[in-house]
């Protein structure tokens, strides 16, 4: 039995680059304060502020796209929104398969999209970056998108179970 596992995070050089920049604006500006009128808080409050622009900035970094495609379905865990691997079972699936699409066109960006404030039609897609997804249409009439970097490996391994869900 073939096995497609993939793990995921938000990890884009430009990402880093704009948290930066977005981290460092803030915390500036409350150092400048701080320098210039220091009885407006205390040292203690400083520190506070800039703990807490570095953790709210850095929280993306801890987001995880966990994939696992097996004999019994398909596996995905979006952490922190998932704590548990969501199953979908072969027998649910109506159509699986590798494509292309537009992140920001299609679906408003990465992270988990679609459904009430996007495209209906399109259905929801949990990706982290790039333009290459596994695209589930389930018996249902629902669709999930799941972004992958492994186009291949995702194309094969969904070969291999192609008579489980058509």
């Amino acid at each position: 039995m073939k096995i497609f596992k993939e793990e995921q995070r938000f990890n884009q050089l430009w990402l880093i680059i704009l948290m930066l920049v977005s981290t460092i604006v803030p915390i500036s500006i409350y150092v400048k304060e701080y320098t210039e009128n220091p009885e407006n808080f205390s040292s203690l409050e400083l520190i506070g502020v800039i703990f807490l622009i570095l953790l709210a900035s850095g929280f993306i970094f801890f987001f995880k796209l966990t994939t696992r495609i097996d004999e019994t379905g398909i596996h995905y865990k979006f952490f922190p929104f998932h704590w548990n691997l969501k199953n979908i079972k072969w027998n649910e699936i109506n159509k699986a398969y590798v494509r292309t699409y537009d992140p920001l066109g299609e679906y408003g960006g990465w992270g988990l999209k679609g459904g009430t404030l996007w495209n209906k039609a399109k259905g929801s897609a949990i990706n982290v970056s790039g333009d290459i997804g596994i695209q589930l249409v389930l018996k249902s009439g629902k669709k999930l998108l799941i972004g992958t970097q492994k186009k291949n490996e995702a194309k094969s391994v969904l070969a291999t179970y192609k008579t489980k869900f058509n």
